[in-house]
């Protein structure tokens, strides 16, 4: 049977920002917190976390690669809410964040974890951020931090 190569939860010298939408702030904050606490509670040096506030889902891509341009993160963390109103923007926001997100970690190979919720209100948006259903933020982090070291092990594998 070949080995499996995977990634583990050891965040110990990895390096990781976090991008916070500030609209939504009573359910992002709590977001934010959970992914600190993954992260911290899995090694990371609280140093070694940036975390960039954007005014919101939207502007989440273009900030992203701009971080990710600098080449200093081993994983970015993208985190935010986008509630579903009376209006079709929400499909907007939420797909166009979702596909630039993907498309930054295309484009420079560096991880971006998805931790923007997207519900219908802001109920199922509190049991998601800290609630009855975990944190997403925890959760995001913790993906993060798993791609980070997969991504180093394929590195090393390929030397």
């Amino acid at each position: 049977m070949p080995d499996a190569i995977e990634g583990t939860f050891d965040a110990r010298g990895l390096k990781f920002a976090i991008v916070v939408a500030r609209f939504n702030s009573l359910i992002t904050d709590r977001l934010l917190a959970g992914a600190i606490d993954a992260l911290t509670r899995t090694g990371c040096n609280p140093g070694d976390i940036d975390v960039v506030k954007v005014p919101g889902s939207w502007e989440m891509p273009l900030t992203v690669k701009a971080l990710a341009a600098r080449k200093r993160y081993d994983a970015i963390i993208a985190l935010g809410a986008v509630i579903r109103g009376e209006t079709p923007h929400f499909d907007y926001v939420a797909g166009e964040a979702a596909g630039g997100l993907a498309r930054v970690a295309l484009e420079t190979g560096v991880p971006v974890a998805f931790g923007v919720l997207t519900t219908e209100n802001v109920a199922q948006a509190m049991d998601r951020a800290g609630a009855k259903s975990g944190n997403k933020g925890f959760d995001a982090a913790m993906t993060a931090i798993e791609m980070a070291t997969l991504l180093r092990r394929l590195r090393e594998k390929a030397k």
